[in-house]
């Protein structure tokens, strides 16, 4: 019977273990806000474990670092970059706002308050208006003079029913617009959009510098006008490093968000001890390990996430300090061996993570870049690079010829990097750069 007993401990602490390691992994890929949910929920289960949640400010959220390149600069310098957003009106309130303020109580604002119910998120009318008649009442000549004022409203554009009628409602009111812009748009949309200036230019008796003006001159305005908007909240995303570069030294620093402080209920574990139970002992003894180990858990993710980054401002010390924030090439097998674990953990400790900088705030897997091959024996390019020179080509090529992808391939070989057309094509369209027809301006 004894040999049973502690057979059956020995499993049930086998168990636990597991149990527990697998806690430690999950952990890792929880993002900050993720951790502070899973261990207030385990509180809820566990007498002995109080949490306190960790601080917005960024002097109480910092812990020491390690730093490269000599002492860490004073909490005092992040100051400029430790304010989180703060609730914004969104495109709804806004025009609601402006319809009260603006138009009279009649039964046409009834229809602009019933229309603006259906403006999406980009500022567009998302119900017809035969639709609205049937769906609410009223004539149809109501609901289009109803339309009418309600695009007089701010943002320009908005209650646009396609994307012609909002950049037309933007160059109308605009007496800086060229001046066939509005008629070219009105009439001309689809001719304009297939870049056929010439055929245009002949209609309307005026140079191609002409509608290239008109170009020029679209490509500004807003193809979404309720983008600048938000919802009742801005989506926040608390870091878990900072990096400060300062007279020549990269200072790294883990924060708190993602470490809420657990406190250990010592006066509720005499108080219960009293009690001369085998249960209750029981029951402490199995709270007091989940409090370790999830306390473990926590020190485990942190330690992790901070020698990756450590990794990774290590091996990208050129994004930091340079301006044009080119990446070396970086995987995880790398960073893995760097800090001996598993390729798995380094994928996990990445993934919703955020790095803070005085530039902009980064998730750490925006920091690793596959290898492409080179022309020149020994020498790594990455993805990123390689669209850094094909952007740097082209800002630097003769507008009014500009270059084929071909050319691109050729002068990117003479760099040493060697990439095919259709690559070439890839990255443009990941910079947002268009094909060499599309870029030819006529001056």
């Amino acid at each position: 019977m004894q040999f049973k007993q502690v057979g059956k401990q020995q499993q049930n602490q086998q168990l636990n273990m597991t149990q527990n390691l697998s806690q430690a992994i999950s952990m890792l890929e929880f993002n900050s806000e993720e951790v502070l949910a899973f261990v207030e929920d385990k509180a809820l289960g566990n007498p002995l474990i109080e949490v306190v949640r960790p601080s917005s400010d960024f002097k109480e959220s910092l812990e020491a670092g390690r730093r490269l390149g000599g002492a860490g600069a004073g909490a005092e310098e992040f100051d400029r970059f430790s304010q989180l957003p703060e609730k914004q009106q969104s495109l709804l309130e806004y025009l609601v706002e402006q319809i009260y303020m603006n138009y009279r109580d009649t039964p046409i604002r009834q229809k602009i308050l019933y229309l603006v119910e259906f403006i999406d998120s980009n500022g567009y009318l998302s119900i017809d208006l035969d639709e609205a008649v049937a769906s609410n009442g009223g004539a149809f000549m109501e609901y289009l003079d109803a339309l009418t004022l309600l695009q007089q409203l701010e943002p320009a554009g908005v209650g646009a029913r396609n994307l012609q009628e909002c950049l037309m409602l933007q160059t109308e009111r605009d007496q800086h617009a060229p001046a066939i812009a509005y008629l070219i748009l009105e009439e001309d949309f689809q001719l304009f959009a297939d870049r056929k200036w010439a055929e245009i230019a002949k209609d309307y008796q005026v140079e191609l510098k002409d509608i290239q003006a008109v170009s020029d001159y679209v490509v500004k305005l807003s193809p979404n006008p309720g983008a600048d908007f938000g919802g009742s909240m801005a989506q926040v995303s608390y870091p878990d490093i900072r990096v400060l570069f300062e007279e020549g030294e990269i200072n790294v620093y883990s924060t708190k968000f993602g470490a809420p402080e657990l406190i250990f209920q010592e006066s509720y574990l005499q108080e219960m001890s009293q009690y001369q139970d085998q249960e209750v002992e029981t029951y402490l003894t199995d709270k007091q390990q989940e409090f370790e180990w999830l306390q473990n858990s926590l020190s485990y993710r942190n330690e992790t996430i901070l020698k990756v980054g450590l990794q990774i401002v290590e091996r990208q010390k050129e994004f930091f300090k340079e301006t044009t924030r080119v990446l070396k090439p970086l995987t995880l097998k790398e960073v893995a061996e760097a800090i001996g674990v598993h390729e798995s953990t380094v994928s996990r400790a990445v993934n919703g993570k955020y790095l803070e900088t005085a530039f902009g705030v980064f998730e750490l897997k925006h920091f690793f870049s596959t290898k492409l091959a080179s022309s020149d024996e020994g020498v790594d390019q990455s993805a990123d690079q390689a669209q850094q020179a094909i952007q740097d080509i082209i800002e630097k090529e003769t507008k009014t010829k500009p270059l084929s992808d071909q050319k691109i391939v050729t002068l990117l070989e003479e760099q040493g990097i060697a990439v095919s057309r259709r690559t070439v094509a890839k990255y443009r369209d990941v910079l947002g750069i268009p094909s060499s027809s599309q870029r030819k301006r006529f001056e």
